[in-house]
């Protein structure tokens, strides 16, 4: 059973998740595109539309490695921060590193309570079978 704590962070994970979608379609026609009237860099966006019916249905393992994949935005988005200087394109870059900061946050506090109930199985499977080695 899902806790208060659990709820908002899933539901800030669909949130962000999908802040990050149209946030990269927006930049890269609209905003700020590398080309007039848009780029193929746009698709940067399609790999990210893949976790989202698994983080909506709070599928652990969509939600564990989209935790880590996501990290590759974050990257992105401070290299286009940090080296676009002075223009539009380097604040959606720090704004995309934000909304994956939210992502991965709320991702990992979802998962906690499952990662402490595997680890608490873990040992006592484990001490089970050291009782009955020792037999």
């Amino acid at each position: 059973m899902e806790n208060t704590m659990q709820k908002y962070c899933h539901w800030g994970a669909i949130g962000s998740l999908v802040t990050l979608i149209v946030w990269c379609v927006l930049w890269e026609m609209v905003l700020a595109p590398l080309h007039p009237g848009g780029s193929w860099l746009v698709l940067k966006a399609a790999p990210l539309l893949l976790p989202l019916y698994g983080v909506w249905k709070r599928d652990i393992y969509t939600l564990q490695w989209t935790s880590m994949m996501i990290l590759l935005y974050f990257t992105e988005g401070v290299v286009r921060g940090w080296s676009d200087k002075g223009s539009l394109s380097a604040w959606l870059g720090w704004g995309e590193a934000v909304i994956v900061c939210v992502y991965f946050v709320c991702a990992v506090m979802y998962l906690r309570p499952y990662k402490k109930a595997a680890k608490k199985l873990a040992k006592e499977l484990l001490d089970k079978v050291k009782v009955n080695t020792v037999k």
